[in-house]
């Protein structure tokens, strides 16, 4: 906020001129708009996207067995919003952040074959602290899990929808390249903005043409090992996310960008056709991601309800909110609104 607009506004009423007073408040009010567009934009292109998170969580229902899929469909609406939920926590807990990624790079060359499979084993090596500065997302995956199994044990319908809802969050993110190094949104390589234009802006430009059939959920083995397998795969498609975007950029120059009308502002958005070529260098690579993520998320649920000894879900198949749960729902909500202009502590480093 300018220094200009302090000047103004401090000056108290009846010493203010009516104009000097309405220039304050102009500045003012312009400076929130400005803000609010930019955090509201930032929330829309970051970890996925809302778009593309319950996108992933909606269809990962339909791997389910008919065992599961009955519950899992009645909550259907709950499973799909609440897979946000993660990213809305991240502008309220200090410690949410460290969760959706893991720089594998701070760690030194081909770190992601050496790290410590296990969170315990990780600890002793690095300390909880260190491993919290770079992120932790293979590990969250496989603590979420455990909660779920266990909330799955117990058949407490609550905490199944929470737990299979949140799990499916840090699932999908740990499937999105940018998201497994330090360099995660090109800024130390003069790409700033491509975190957001690769899993946001492509998946929502095309979308309607990739194929979403995956099949039914299998069961998973070994759930940690099978979370870093993810991490792996992932990591190696890391290069060619930048440099494709590095040699479209040589090529098109100043047709990367155009402006886009969002509601009452117009935006700065990468074009629909800088999009459709950096789609079509990836090779499929956004719809692969996706494809894979929906079926691990099937894959994780169903795992943890085989571990939980198959428990009868159709016995809380008729489970609803309670007054209290729909009142603590909306008061998270109402904390998150309160707080989204609390910079994420992963991107706060750069300038998001």
């Amino acid at each position: 906020m300018s220094n200009e607009y302090f000047r103004f506004a401090m000056i108290p009423k009846n010493s203010a001129t009516k104009t000097q007073r309405h220039k304050a408040f102009d500045k003012r009010s312009t400076w929130w708009l400005r803000a609010l567009v930019t955090i509201l934009l930032t929330i829309v292109l970051s970890s996925w996207g809302f778009f593309a998170h319950k996108k992933i969580n909606r269809l990962a229902v339909f791997t389910l067995p008919p065992e599961m899929i009955g519950f899992y469909k009645k909550n259907i609406e709950y499973i799909t919003d609440a897979s946000c939920n993660p990213d809305r926590r991240r502008y309220a807990v200090a410690d949410e952040a460290p969760k959706h990624y893991i720089d594998l790079d701070d760690y030194g060359d081909s770190a992601v074959y050496k790290l410590p499979r296990y969170w315990k084993d990780a600890v002793e090596k690095y300390g909880k602290d260190s491993l919290e500065a770079h992120g932790t997302v293979p590990w969250t995956i496989n603590a979420v899990f455990q909660n779920l199994r266990d909330a799955m044990f117990v058949r407490d319908p609550r905490k199944i929808l929470r737990l299979s809802a949140e799990l499916g969050h840090y699932l999908a993110d740990a499937h999105v390249p940018l998201h497994t190094t330090s360099n995660y949104d090109g800024q130390k390589t003069g790409q700033n903005g491509i975190h957001g234009f690769w899993e946001s802006r492509v998946p929502e430009l095309h979308f309607i043409d990739y194929d979403f059939f995956v099949g039914k959920a299998e069961y998973i083995k070994n759930t940690q090992l099978e979370a870093w397998r993810i991490i792996t795969s992932t990591s190696l498609a890391v290069d060619s996310v930048l440099q494709f975007e590095r040699d479209l950029t040589e090529e098109m120059g100043n047709q990367k960008f155009n402006f886009e009308q969002r509601g009452r502002q117009t935006v700065k958005v990468y074009s629909a056709n800088f999009s459709k070529k950096y789609h079509e260098k990836l090779n499929g690579m956004v719809e692969r991601q996706m494809r894979r993520s929906v079926k691990a998320v099937g894959d994780f649920w169903y795992t943890a309800w085989v571990d939980a000894g198959q428990p009868d879900l159709k016995s809380i198949i008729n489970y609803n909110p309670s007054p209290d749960e729909l009142a603590e729902r909306k008061e998270e909500l109402k904390k998150w609104k309160e707080l989204m202009f609390k910079p994420r502590v992963h991107e706060d480093e750069i300038d998001n």
